[in-house]
Parts: C-alpha cells; structure tokens; sequence
C-alpha cells in the first residue's frame, strides 16, 4: 500500500490516496458556484488527485464565515455545482464537497479584504448563532445563544443540503465539525456553557453533533462514503477543552453511526490557542486516532511533499493524506510526484506529451 494505492468505501474507489482539501475561496455571490470554482477544482482533477473536495459549502446562508462563500442552503445551487462534479469525474477523481456552518466565525470579510466582522450595513448579517453567547475575540460581538428552534433548523439545514448535495452529483460528504466553527464550538468547553441537554457533559457535547450525522446518514446512500472533519485538539493547557482523549470518544460513537473516515485538523476555536505548526504537525492525531477508534483516518497539515506523502501511507499512519496550499502552489502535484516515487499513474490524453 503507497499513496499511489486506490481506496475503496463502499461503492466508491479512488485512483489514489491524494485529496484535495477543502479551502475557501471567498469567491462566490450569493453561495453559487461560479467559473472560477470549476476551473480552480477541475485543474485539481486533471493534476490527478483522487479526491477533490469544495470548500466548506454553507447549510444555511447565516452560516458562511463570509458573504462571498459557497452555498448549499437552496435548490437554485445545484445546476452550478453539477456542472463542477461532472468535469471533476470525467478526469477520473471523486467529487466531494465538504458541508459547514461558521457558528460564531460568521459574517467576516474576506481574509483579502481585511477579514473583519461585517455589519448587516457592511454585507453581513446579525443573526451570528452559537452555543453560548461567548464571542471568537473581546472585539468581536457575542453572538446569540441558538434555542431548540435554532438547533433543529441547523439540522435540518445539514439534511436537506445533503440531499442537494446528493443531486448535485457528490460522491462523498464531509461534516465540517472543526476549526472553532459551529460544530466544534458545542464539542468544547471553552465555547459551551450551557446547562441544558447541550452542555456539560460529554455526551451533551457531542449531542448536536451525533443527531446532525445522524440525520445526514439517514439521507445520504449507504453506498456513498461521508467523512467527518474534527480539531482532535484546542491547543490549551490553561483550561479545560477539547483534546485527543475525547476525539477517541467521539470518532467511536460517529463510527457506530456509519461514518467511514475522520479528517484529522486541531485548534481555529480561541485566538490564544498554543500551536507551533511544523510539518506534518497533526499527523499523530491520524495515526493515533486509526489506532484507538478503528475508523480509516486522513492527515492534514503542512504535508508537502511526495516522499512525505508517501511515507505516511506506507507506515499506516493514515489512509489518505489531505493537501491544501501545497495543492494552491502545485495544482499537478499528484503527476508529478508519481515520477518522483516510480508510481504509474494516467495523465490526460491532452498532456501525456509532457509526462517524460
């Protein structure tokens, strides 16, 4: 098994173990795809990844973490989104697209742009919902603390975005559970104070989470694989928070409900966070977390080149390996390093002069 190794969950098998991580473009009006997300991820897919995700596509449009990002809160999203996923397969790579809401991050410019809180004069909008009404920074407004209403329409914001997803012609979904997002701001006591059925312990944590898989499970075939990204970690030694210990927890009981892989990320909840990101920093979380919940795991952060790539599936630390600015810089990345590791992969009859 090498990073050039297919992968097969369930009905679907990838040509590789590469994957184009999710990244947020900031390039969208009103949620749509656009010219420049089909060409930004159809050139992914022609450099050969087996796996191209979007970026995080909002379940609901008070959930972007800005007014430019993708969307897939109404029907109207879909035509766009299809005519990505049709190009994307016809290279050969599985089209998947990671569904998200930004919670408390809400509502900010683009990071090009500043990326400060936007007013509803400024573009944004004020209905900036989370757990408890803690803001991301002292500068920033608290948001409000979702009620039972709140809460189920998120979820059903997850589930009817994943039946569009579903006709949009995805063929995996990743849940975006991490970065100090939504999702992970119910996981972690920092962020969550409640207590009602939603805060305090660890199963009231994880409650939102698991009832959200849960009704995207119910949608989603069962022949079509959904991945689950989680921060294994905050990153604080000073308080209590999320750690690697109840990631375990957690990836064993979304395990029990059907999902096929983690996507191991870590920190984005709090500014004060204690990282020194290095290369391959996370990919402990990968291999740790295959181990200890037996469910395939995939590694992210600062992995850049094709021997480490390679070495983190050959050693089974991890079953795919997640690239995001080095896929930005290197959009062929997964042909050109098959012939720095004598791997044999199919170019594109439109290019295969290059390939010696």
């Amino acid at each position: 098994m090498n990073l050039y190794s297919q992968l097969k969950v369930h009905d679907v098998t990838t040509k590789n173990r590469i994957v184009v991580s999710p990244m947020c473009q900031y390039s969208s009006e009103d949620g749509f795809a656009n010219d420049w997300h089909l060409v930004h991820l159809g050139s992914r897919a022609i450099g050969g990844a087996g796996i191209v995700f979007t970026e995080g596509a909002a379940v609901l449009p008070e959930g972007r973490i800005s007014p430019v990002d993708l969307g897939i809160w109404k029907d109207e999203h879909i035509p766009e989104l299809k005519r990505i996923t049709d190009f994307i397969s016809r290279q050969g790579a599985v089209p998947a697209i990671q569904l998200a809401h930004a919670g408390r991050k809400a509502s900010k410019a683009a990071p090009f742009e500043g990326g400060t809180f936007l007013t509803e004069k400024e573009g944004g909008w004020k209905n900036i919902m989370a757990p408890s009404p803690i803001p991301f920074s002292p500068d920033l407004p608290a948001p409000i603390e979702l009620d039972q209403t709140g809460i189920d329409r998120i979820i059903d914001g997850f589930r009817y975005a994943t039946r569009r997803a579903l006709d949009a012609g995805f063929q995996i979904i990743e849940l975006h559970f991490a970065h100090g997002y939504l999702m992970h701001e119910f996981l972690s006591p920092v962020s969550n104070k409640r207590t009602d059925n939603y805060g305090g312990t660890f199963h009231n944590r994880t409650r939102l989470i698991v009832d959200t898989f849960k009704a995207v499970r119910e949608i989603w075939p069962s022949g079509l694989p959904i991945f689950v990204r989680l921060s294994v970690t905050d990153w604080l030694d000073s308080e209590p928070s999320w750690d690697l210990e109840e990631t375990i927890e957690l990836c064993k009981v979304l395990k029990d409900h059907g999902a096929d892989l983690i996507d191991c990320s870590s920190g984005g909840l709090v500014p004060y966070q204690k990282v020194k990101p290095e290369s391959g920093y996370q990919t402990h979380f990968a291999a740790e977390i295959k181990k200890k919940a037996h469910i395939a795991t995939g590694a992210v952060g600062l992995i850049t080149s094709p021997q480490q790539a390679d070495h983190i599936i050959v050693t089974g630390q991890a079953d795919l390996v997640y690239m995001a600015r080095e896929m930005l810089r290197n959009p062929y990345f997964a042909l050109n390093s098959a012939k720095v590791l004598h791997q044999d992969t199919v170019w594109p009859k439109q290019y295969e002069r290059a390939k010696r």
